[in-house]
């Protein structure tokens, strides 16, 4: 079997954008180019790769176990490449990270700042639910990912590295906003709005209810926060939320923190990776880079 490094790099562009020309324009080449390139990665490998249901393009078993080997390569190439640069200044390198949604209230300012640090490194950002970056992370497709909920069945790194409060909110001008330590049986008779099944905000919800034999009465799921809190300021219920949602204020665009017995509920922010996984230097510098910002803000 004789398979460029070039070669297995277009076909993993071919497996991450779900297209020719896609792939071709990521890896600086034509459409033709690139599909010749891959007609002769399968002819290589002796069976079919890929295949097109109408528009759509889908790998096949055997496409799929390429494309993990031709990641593992490329992870394995560029790990070497930033060795070598770590030894030169981590002078360059692409840095790959995905991000839980409500991250996305604080991850670009450390991003950001990392980034003039080193003006030379490219940074992906993916901004996903939690399923899609615990999928990302079981699939090994980035450097680190952000979340207030790691998987329990997967070993790996894993440090917390910051507080995640979870709130109730309210409209501003509900009476509930103007009291302290309301009893959570008083909100027996609201209307809740949740984050979707499977958010780790929403994860840490149902737990604390469940431990409290509180059963919400829940009116809508929604998956953003934004609209959430502008379900709750229109008066449709109380919203259950993380404090970073309200960019760490008490008040926000018409709604308010609740002050409800048990709540902020504790949860924390984890930066955390596959445990096999040795980090590349620049992927050690961001994370080291992040717990030092936030330790200097405590």
């Amino acid at each position: 079997m004789n398979v460029s490094f070039r070669q297995l790099r277009l076909f993993l562009a071919l497996a991450e954008t779900g297209s020719v020309s896609a792939a071709a324009k990521v890896m600086h080449v034509t459409q033709p180019t690139a599909s010749m390139q891959l007609k002769d990665i399968s002819e290589s490998v002796g069976l079919p790769l890929y295949e097109l249901v109408g528009k759509k393009l889908y790998l096949t078993e055997v496409g799929q176990e390429l494309a993990q080997t031709a990641r593992a390569v490329a992870h394995t190439w560029d790990a070497f490449e930033q060795n070598v640069d770590a030894v030169k200044g981590l002078s360059r390198g692409k840095l790959r990270v995905a991000v839980v949604s409500t991250a996305k209230y604080f991850m670009p300012h450390l991003i950001g700042s990392f980034c003039k640090r080193h003006p030379a490194i490219d940074v992906s950002l993916e901004i996903l639910n939690r399923d899609g970056v615990v999928q990302r992370l079981r699939d090994n497709l980035d450097d680190l990912y952000i979340m207030s909920m790691p998987p329990k069945d997967m070993d790996l790194g894993d440090e917390a590295f910051m507080p995640n409060p979870i709130v109730v909110i309210a409209p501003t001008s509900d009476p509930l906003a103007k009291r302290s330590a309301v009893p959570l049986q008083e909100l027996a008779q609201r209307r809740f709005i949740f984050r979707e099944k499977g958010s780790g905000t929403r994860m840490a919800g149902d737990q604390f209810f469940r431990q409290m034999k509180f059963r919400p009465d829940v009116r809508l799921e929604l998956g953003s926060n934004e609209a959430i809190k502008e379900s709750v300021a229109g008066g449709l219920g109380v919203g259950v939320v993380s404090r970073h949602a309200l960019h760490g204020h008490q008040k926000e665009n018409g709604v308010s923190v609740i002050d409800v017995q048990g709540f902020p509920l504790p949860s924390a922010w984890h930066i955390v990776y596959p445990a096999s996984k040795k980090l590349s230097p620049l992927a050690l510098a961001f994370k080291q880079h992040v717990l030092q910002q936030i330790s200097r803000r405590k």
